[in-house]
Order: C-alpha cells, then sequence, then structure tokens
C-alpha cells in the first residue's frame, strides 16, 4: 500500500495543504504587509490545495 503511486501523491498533497495553511497562519499572525498582499490569496489557495487532495483521497478509498 504504501509503494501505490496514488496514495503517494495523496499524502504530498496533504503535505502541501499544511504547509500553506502553515505560511497563511504564520504571515498573519506576523501581520504587516506580507498578509495584506498575500493573506487572501494564500487562503484561496489552501482551499484549492485542500479540494485536491480531497479528490485524491476520495480515489485512493475507491479504487480499494
Amino acid at each position: 500500500m504504501d509503494k501505490d503511486p496514488l496514495v503517494i501523491v495523496a499524502t504530498l498533497a496533504c503535505i502541501v495543504v499544511v504547509a500553506i495553511l502553515a505560511i497563511g497562519i504564520g504571515g498573519f499572525a506576523k501581520g504587516g504587509e506580507f498578509n495584506r498582499k498575500y493573506g487572501n490569496k494564500l487562503m484561496r489557495m489552501r482551499i484549492a490545495a485542500q479540494f485536491v487532495a480531497l479528490l485524491l483521497i476520495l480515489a485512493v478509498i475507491a479504487l480499494r
């Protein structure tokens, strides 16, 4: 199971979601120009990445 390419891609997608979330929360906590410029864009990117990750997870479950 751990060598299934779809599981690996789904795991990487989840890691990307966590990374985007961490950058967004860090920017929000710090505030300033970075948050004003990229705050909403990061959160929209997180939603899109979560959607892709969810589809990949559902594909893994459906193919099992």
